[in-house]
């Protein structure tokens, strides 16, 4: 073919970047935080509350109450006991005053002092703490983790690494093995895993819940609060400026420079920080508390107690980080004046409310009947004219018991003339168990007009204080 035919090429033109047009990513990589240690009375309060909820937790399904385990909710047959308490799926509505009592107890510690809740006593700060100290006693504080980290790997430095890990499975396998034995007696549960009997579905929840908790505490660590954990988005609706919070005082602090120790400030021109970065270093969630509150702040004081270790250092009263209110930083009140201002009507309400709910279920547990009836009439039995042209309609009472002793109970009927039980009334029942009893009630002829009329059956413990009444319905053949 000539070159003739040839069609000319086409020329696509290609789009060249202006020069001062920059490519910008929206994708930060994670930089993993080395939280340094500190000393000082909150870090203290943070141990104290490590060591108070951890023995609880460890501990609590160990005690024995009588013959059984003291705390133990029992799925398999459907009962929970607390101590001297029995409670059956019934008694859901002391659940969700339970979770009433918790929301109400969060809302009022955060109005008061932020998040309390988060800096000493949640799972994931508790075991984070855990978590550090286990690494600090294998790789050392945070300078030698950091050179570690970023060193080659050695025979040191992988079984420094391995034993660490080691460590945190098999805390973390406890702390699994430890949630499982709330639902399932915990010596029974140890003796079945010795033997390798352990069920598949207590065997899944052991590992899920330990490796959850691997994989929380030692590796997502501040990640869970500061992405995962709702309460750090909504917890500024709970804020206001009366609410005590970790604060750096920036009247006093700024302009923030290094100088000796002997330095004269107003000749520098400086402030009381130093600008050692130490604020940020102790932070377990890697943030610079001097630019004002975050949300990723949880509220532990590491920052505060670090500070104050500075300040003695250089000579400095206390105090340039510390927990204080907007207000009181803004008209620089006293700290008897700040406590006083904490007692607002936000926080009197609060605790007000939150007093009354757990006042009425203690009274509603204190006088509550300790055992359970229902009653059904017997759909399979129509109404019918018995002997001597009686009555009779058939029932279904189940009666559970709710104490940890054999009950005998006793059953009685009325609303109608001549009504009277004319099966067997009484019925005994094992500790804890539940038996349905068959009851036949007769009528005599003329006591009622043809149709359904009500009735009232009494339940009745022979053994022990407590009567419930219940409402059916009796019908009159035509």
């Amino acid at each position: 073919m000539s070159n003739e035919n040839k069609e000319p090429k086409k020329v696509i033109p290609i789009a060249v970047a202006e020069p001062d047009e920059e490519l910008v990513s929206l994708y930060a990589s994670h930089q993993k935080i080395y939280p340094r240690s500190v000393s000082g009375l909150f870090s203290k309060w943070r141990w104290i509350m490590v060591w108070v909820t951890q023995i609880i937790f460890y501990g609590l399904p160990w005690i024995e109450w009588g013959q059984r385990q003291a705390v133990l909710f029992d799925l398999s047959v459907r009962r929970f006991y607390i101590f001297g308490l029995v409670l059956y799926p019934q008694d859901f509505i002391y659940l969700t005053g339970l979770m009433i009592i918790a929301a109400l107890s969060l809302f009022l510690f955060t109005a008061v002092a932020g998040r309390l809740w988060c800096g000493y006593a949640c799972p994931q700060t508790v075991y984070t703490e855990i978590f550090l100290w286990i690494e600090k006693l294998l790789e050392g504080d945070r300078s030698a983790r950091v050179r570690r980290d970023e060193g080659p790997m050695t025979a040191e430095k992988f079984g420094r690494k391995a034993g660490k890990h080691f460590l945190w499975l098999a805390f973390a396998f406890w702390t699994g093995f430890t949630f499982v034995g709330y639902f399932v007696p915990m010596r029974d549960m140890t003796g079945a895993f010795l033997g390798g009997q352990l069920a598949a579905w207590e065997f899944f929840w052991v590992f899920f819940y330990g490796f959850a908790t691997y994989g929380n505490a030692g590796f997502m660590r501040e990640q869970v609060c500061k992405h995962m954990c709702p309460y750090a988005r909504f917890q500024s609706a709970m804020f206001d400026k009366d609410t005590l919070i970790v604060t750096y005082d920036t009247e006093r602090g700024e302009p923030r420079g290094a100088r000796s120790k002997k330095a004269d400030l107003n000749t520098l021109n400086l402030g009381a920080c130093v600008d050692c970065s130490l604020c940020v270093q102790v932070c377990p969630t890697g943030i610079d508390i001097r630019n004002g509150l975050q949300y990723e702040c949880i509220g532990c004081g590491a920052c505060a107690d670090v500070c104050d270790t500075v300040m003695d250092k250089v000579g400095y009263p206390r105090g340039l980080v510390k927990y204080s209110t907007e207000n009181a930083m803004k008209n620089n009140w006293t700290k008897d004046q700040t406590v006083r201002r904490v007692l607002r009507p936000r926080v009197l309400i609060y605790t007000g409310i939150l007093l009354a709910i757990v006042v009425a279920i203690f009274v509603s547990l204190a006088t509550r009947t300790p055992f359970k009836a229902n009653v059904v009439r017997d759909r399979g039995v129509m109404a019918r004219v018995v002997d001597a042209g009686m009555i009779e309609n058939v029932y279904r009472i189940q009666v559970m018991n709710a104490t940890e002793v054999p009950q005998r109970y006793k059953v009685s009927v009325s609303g109608l003339p001549g009504l009277l039980v004319t099966s067997e009334d009484t019925i005994d029942i094992a500790s804890t168990e539940a038996r349905t009893m068959a009851v036949r009630v007769q009528a005599p002829p003329d006591a009622a007009a043809p149709g359904t009329h009500e009735i009232h059956f009494a339940v009745e413990s022979l053994d022990s204080p407590g009567r419930l009444d219940e409402k059916s319905t009796f019908m009159v053949p035509k």
